[in-house]
């Protein structure tokens, strides 16, 4: 199933999701949830807080070096990431993995069947939810945001069942290639402040 993306030769494991109907009351709360403009600063209770997300911000920046050698690019990268990932109430180990098996990493994949960015979003949600400008899919982070935003409600529809939501997310309900090695890929990623 993997394809090439723009940026190297990795296969890009995208597939065919599909665009199914939203209610005009979750497609309001979908483009609401993609449109708030909030920057990904974190913020923190207490210093515990704030220790245990450096601890995560340094060990994971390690770990993410060789496939982000730029330091700036791959801490705004992580920051990012941990800042949607909590907003959209996702374990943040989890997107990383499905980052990884999407795009590789890579800001610019696209699949076979059109997908775009790190994590990979159908252009159909740019015109579902976001204003329409599919390029804007390769924004680090209106990408990490529509695909955060996406996998909660595919989560919220599944009845928070990952693996189905997973499915929902990359095309393949029901099948467990895709899950499975989402799940395989978040491993790497695991870290006890996560």
């Amino acid at each position: 199933m993997g394809v090439s993306g723009l940026l190297g030769t990795r296969p890009v494991h995208a597939g065919g999701q599909l665009e199914e109907p939203l209610a005009d009351s979750v497609r309001t709360a979908l483009s609401a949830a993609i449109a708030h403009s909030e920057p990904p600063v974190p913020v923190f209770a207490d210093t515990e807080r704030r220790l245990a997300y450096l601890r995560w911000l340094g060990a994971t920046s390690d770990r993410l070096h060789r496939r982000k050698p730029d330091f700036q690019t791959r801490i705004e990268f992580l920051q990012t990431v941990w800042y949607e990932t909590r907003r959209a109430q996702l374990d943040t180990t989890l997107v990383l993995g499905l980052i990884q098996v999407e795009s590789a990493f890579r800001k610019f994949a696209i699949s076979r069947v059109g997908a775009r960015g790190y994590m990979q979003i159908m252009p159909f949600w740019a015109r579902l939810i976001g204003d329409g400008d599919v390029s804007r899919l390769f924004d680090m982070r209106v990408n990490l945001r529509f695909g955060c935003v996406i996998l909660r409600h595919y989560l919220d529809r599944e009845r928070q069942d990952t693996f189905m939501a997973l499915g929902r997310y990359n095309g393949s309900r029901g099948r467990s290639e895709y899950p499975n090695a989402v799940y395989a890929a978040a491993r790497h990623w695991v870290h006890p402040d996560a």
